[in-house]
């Protein structure tokens, strides 16, 4: 049995000064308070969002909560591979190593299949394959840090039963919630993956996977309208949580010194749906290296994205 760890928040963050850190999917929710707070601790923020005037203002509101606070706003469609090699590409011209990469942004409840500017499902599309192809893309700038980190968010809903990847794309049948479970187990099965071929190569990269429990944000937007009025009731109520609350898990495994390799970070309450950070138990299917093998070579066959390690790597 698992003991409760001791309680975490913001105030136990490091300090940041002289870091760069890239968000995904910060212009709200759970993205928005991540970056807020990396700033806070004196981290550089790249504020990434799909609109471009979004990214700006919610970088705007970050400086004006966080005085002094270093924020950048920059376009990122992840359901756009172009837009994905384009923002990277303003990275490395950026001349600056890549201390923190948080790959938090996501879709759910597409209600009817919809595909991404390069074909693929929507939800699998952006949620895996937009931050695969982000990762690999950022990859040189990352190992050109002293410690980088990956930290990709999943959810709890990664250990249903519904979470499995024979069909990967959903081309068969698709269901939204299918698909997004797809898509989350995906995160973890990516982020544990990426942390054995960095081994392999002998450099010092951290990848973890993390989910939040449950809070209400804008991800569930497009969900059906039960699904929206539950999310509405939950928080504060019953199992919910704030906002704030719920970035703790990803600041957690962003920041914290004893956060393991390969590790799979939640909230440690009741049913995982809120509570202090600490280690959780990774979905059955994630701990298989082959489904994490096989779902790497799809995903570098889809994106076209092959990850460069070092002269010498295996």
């Amino acid at each position: 049995m698992r003991h409760s760890p001791p309680r975490w928040t913001t105030e136990d963050m490091p300090n940041l000064e002289g870091r760069l850190a890239v968000v995904t999917g910060a212009t709200g929710g759970i993205g928005y308070v991540t970056a807020r707070e990396l700033a806070h601790a004196g981290a550089e923020v790249v504020v990434t969002g799909r609109d471009a005037g979004r990214a700006r203002r919610a970088a705007e509101d970050m400086a004006s909560e966080v005085p002094g606070a270093r924020v950048r706003p920059d376009l990122l469609d992840l359901a756009d591979l172009a837009s994905v090699t384009g923002f990277a590409h303003r990275v490395e011209h950026g001349g600056r190593p890549v201390d923190l990469l948080v790959n938090n942004a996501g879709v759910m409840g597409i209600r009817h299949r919809a595909t991404t500017k390069d074909g693929f499902e929507l939800t699998v599309g952006t949620n895996h394959l937009g931050h695969f192809a982000l990762t690999g893309r950022l990859l040189p700038q990352l190992l050109a840090a002293p410690a980088p980190r990956v930290v990709t968010v999943s959810a709890a809903i990664s250990r249903s039963a519904i979470a499995e990847l024979s069909d990967l794309q959903s081309t068969r049948k698709y269901r939204a919630l299918n698909a997004y479970a797809k898509s989350k187990l995906a995160n973890v099965l990516f982020a544990l993956e990426l942390q054995r071929r960095a081994d392999a190569a002998g450099v010092a990269l951290t990848s973890v996977a993390v989910h939040p429990g449950f809070s209400a944000t804008g991800l569930q937007r497009h969900a059906t309208r039960p699904v929206r009025a539950l999310a509405r009731l939950l928080p504060g109520h019953f199992v919910g949580q704030s906002v704030e609350s719920a970035a703790l898990p990803t600041l957690y495994a962003a920041t914290a010194a004893d956060v393991a390799p390969a590790g799979f970070y939640g909230p440690t309450g009741r049913f995982e749906t809120r509570g202090t950070p600490g280690p959780v138990d990774l979905p059955v299917p994630a701990t298989s290296t082959t489904l994490a093998a096989r779902l790497w070579h799809t995903s570098e066959s889809l994106t076209h994205v092959r990850y460069r390690w070092p002269e010498g790597a295996s």
